[in-house]
């Protein structure tokens, strides 16, 4: 892989980004911006935005979700993973295959409503006026296509919001947009693998660590919004391959001593001597592998490789493999967000290049991002009680509980060395009582809501790290 191309590629157009999402977001501000005419909420909501964090962490936000979104687009369009290329154009052609379908009359009824189909319409036919009918028909596809993905991958399509929508870059069709340079870093032959988004997310905030470090010696404390900036590493293939077959692949022939898996185990070291002790497999769902600070999923990706030819050669049916294996085997945990969205998805598309249909599948790949939840005093007893009466538990189950549903107050300074106190099994019968009080509560506020929603993630948070 031509790491230092896509090195360039991915500094390039983080520089890029920042400048257009930065001008954009200036003329959108403007006082007397056709934007505030056109889309008053929209703007409203970016505004709230730069209140609350700055308009600096915004900008980095929204540059960011554009250049994932079209790093993922351009990879799934590259495996035919999409319906039709949403940022690649079809063989022979230069425009995107998307928009030159839509120009034929042909869009997808299923990805898009009727009311963004007529404007698309509207604006290829010239009945719409427009500066550019073709570009900003473009923006529409792009938009549908992406909030389309969010059935299927909720973590890294969400809905997009209306100011990102505004805020989108403008020139994504000409031979020198930011678009034409993804498809030109992300060839067909990189986009076999798909461990490039991983690459791209660690050259892309490459130089974002290097200011970190560079304000470290100048005694400039890291903050918590930078650490995964100064912490996230691509770990070489290699040690990867290492690690993981030397644990699940040493644990499955430990309980298969004839099992072929080890055939294609290079790095596998087999024992010396006999071990009688070790933890006994029955089927391949109780083989259960967890990456306490995944980044974008390489470990998880190349596990579910050797978990699919454990399930092969256990007679499974290829089509079950993929649903069992991110249902049942891989859990991943992380503090940078980001980087988790691309765990999820980089396990995502294993499954899809295993089960054409995957994506039509209720399945979400175990990807926990921890988050800080903070309680004011006097909040937890709202839900459980003074003593957690209102659960029915001990004196000494209180304790726990409490301990672990206050553990998160800096989950993004401490990861995965934050330690529960309950075991899984009680924290999920905490879980069940908490839902059940919820729901005999007649007409919660929405502040008791707001609370019950917080201790339910602290358990789900805490129920991950053990």
């Amino acid at each position: 892989m031509d790491t230092a191309k896509l090195k360039k590629f991915a500094q390039y157009t983080r520089r890029s980004l920042l400048e257009q999402v930065t001008a954009k977001m200036n003329l959108v501000l403007a006082s007397d911006s056709a934007a505030r005419r056109e889309y008053p909420l929209a703007v409203e909501k970016l505004e709230t935005q730069i209140s609350v964090y700055d308009s600096e962490q915004v900008i980095e936000k929204i540059a960011y979700t554009w250049f994932n979104r079209f790093c993922a687009l351009r990879f799934m369009d590259v495996n035919r993973y999409t319906r039709v290329g949403v940022v690649s154009p079809a063989e022979g052609q230069s425009q995107p295959e998307i928009l030159a379908e839509a120009k034929m009359g042909h869009i997808d009824e299923e990805m898009l409503d009727e009311n963004i189909r007529k404007q698309v319409h509207a604006l290829l036919s010239g009945s719409a006026p427009s500066r550019d009918p073709q570009s900003e028909a473009y923006r529409l596809l792009v938009v549908a296509a992406c909030n389309d993905f969010h059935k299927a991958m909720p973590y890294l399509f969400e809905r997009i919001a209306d100011y990102t929508e505004l805020l989108m870059p403008d020139d994504l069709l000409s031979g020198t947009s930011i678009l034409a340079s993804t498809r030109d870093a992300m060839t067909p032959d990189i986009c076999q693998d798909v461990e490039v988004i991983g690459w791209l997310y660690q050259f892309y905030i490459s130089e974002k660590k290097d200011e970190v470090f560079d304000g470290l010696k100048k005694n400039k404390k890291i903050t918590p919004e930078n650490i995964p900036a100064a912490t996230q590493l691509f770990t070489p293939h290699w040690i990867v391959r290492y690690l993981v077959e030397n644990s699940i692949g040493r644990l499955w022939m430990l309980n298969r001593p004839n099992s072929r898996l080890v055939e294609q185990m290079d790095y596998y070291i087999k024992p010396e001597q006999a071990e009688i002790d070790f933890l006994h497999i029955c089927k391949p769902e109780e083989l259960k592998i967890c990456d306490p600070a995944c980044g974008s999923g390489h470990m998880l990706v190349y596990a579910f490789d050797l978990l699919y030819a454990i399930y092969e050669e256990e007679g499974y049916e290829p089509a079950e493999i993929p649903e069992k294996i991110l249902t049942h085997n891989l859990y991943g945990i992380e503090i940078d967000e980001r980087a988790g969205e691309l765990a999820a998805f980089a396990l995502t598309m294993k499954a899809r290049a295993r089960q054409r249909r995957f994506f039509r599948k209720p399945v979400q790949p175990n990807i926990c991002v921890l988050k800080n939840i903070h309680f004011e005093v006097g909040e937890i007893a709202i839900v459980i009680g003074d003593r957690g009466q209102r659960l029915g538990v001990s004196e000494n189950e209180y304790a726990a509980l409490l301990h672990d549903l206050t553990l998160f107050n800096e989950a993004d300074n401490f990861g995965s060395l934050l330690r529960p106190r309950l075991r899984s099994d009680d924290l999920q019968k905490f879980m069940q009582m908490l839902i059940a009080y919820d729901e005999s509560v007649k007409s919660p506020t929405l502040g008791h809501r707001a609370i019950t929603e917080k201790c339910k993630i602290s358990i789900q948070q805490a129920d991950y790290l053990l």
